[in-house]
């Protein structure tokens, strides 16, 4: 756990670093808008999608140091969806990372315009990702809209409002959070394998399937984290999941099933990577991180 921790760590390093540079440099336009951009990309967070993609790109044999940008660019989206998730439209949540969400720290149609930007602005920074070709642009462009719109994220966002106060079956809440959360995940396992120039046949596949195994692992420690977490480790409201009468799985299936239902996730994605040598051994102690994580 400890050299996942340093890669995790070093990571975050190198992407904040890029984050700040980039959305720091002088740009024409709203300083205000540019402000909620930043502060909502630069307020913290584990960088676990970046992460996923450096570590995807080292399993394939690449030094993972061209997936950086491609991550940021996945980090991006992945803050634009938080700035959304949280409005009073959506989740109404006023707490984000232990500070005032976007549209309390500034307004709710400075909010919409800044994950509006940040949108935007990963599909800039991943046409334009140094180091590659530009088919591999493409496809990296292709896997993300895939992952992030009306057929991946997006679509587990709206599942998910037409689901408060209803009562969902497993297999409903599965599909809910493949799109959701792991959509995202996958992509970001997917766009880094992508910086091979050369795959192995079968290799995409497995990594796809480790990746899809994960994002329901992160979900459903996520849902218990809701029930046991502490709002100063998590950075949220402690209990606002079960207080909006949102569907999880410790509502579905009781938390001690939840837990046996995490560690068979770990088990099969682990699994997922038995065709990889130590090349992946990242991406192996990454999926007993997210299990293993209290925030």
């Amino acid at each position: 756990m400890e050299a996942v921790t340093t890669f995790l760590e070093q990571c975050r390093t190198d992407v904040d670093a890029i984050l700040a540079h980039r959305l720091t440099a002088p740009e024409s336009g709203s300083p205000r808008l540019l402000d909620a951009m930043s502060y909502s990309v630069l307020g913290g967070g584990k960088r676990i999608r970046p992460a996923l993609c450096k570590a995807a790109a080292m399993a394939v044999g690449q030094s993972g140091e061209a997936a950086l940008v491609p991550g940021c660019a996945i980090e991006l989206i992945h803050a634009y969806s938080l700035i959304h998730d949280d409005l009073p439209a959506m989740d109404n949540d006023e707490l984000r990372r232990g500070r005032p969400t976007t549209h309390i720290a500034f307004d709710e149609a400075t909010a919409i315009l800044a994950g509006d930007a940040l949108q935007t602005l990963a599909f800039d920074w991943l046409a334009d990702a140094p180091g590659l070709t530009d088919h591999t642009r493409l496809a990296m462009v292709r896997e993300l809209a895939k992952g992030s719109g009306h057929l991946g994220m997006v679509r587990g966002q709206a599942i998910d409002l037409e689901s408060v106060g209803k009562q969902l079956s497993i297999e409903n809440l599965e599909s809910m959070h493949r799109h959701k959360t792991g959509a995202l995940i996958v992509a970001a396992v997917k766009i880094g394998a992508l910086t091979a120039p050369d795959l192995r046949p079968g290799q995409i596949e497995d990594l796809t399937s480790y990746a899809r195994t994960l994002g329901l692992a992160f979900q459903v420690q996520d849902d218990l984290l809701d029930i046991e977490g502490d709002t100063q480790v998590i950075g949220k409201p402690q209990g606002s999941d079960q207080a909006r009468g949102k569907p999880t799985y410790p509502s579905l299936m009781g938390v001690e099933q939840a837990r046996e239902y995490l560690a068979g996730l770990l088990k099969n994605a682990l699994g997922s990577l038995e065709s990889f040598g130590n090349e992946a051994n990242v991406l192996r102690a990454m999926a007993d991180y997210v299990v293993a994580r209290t925030y």
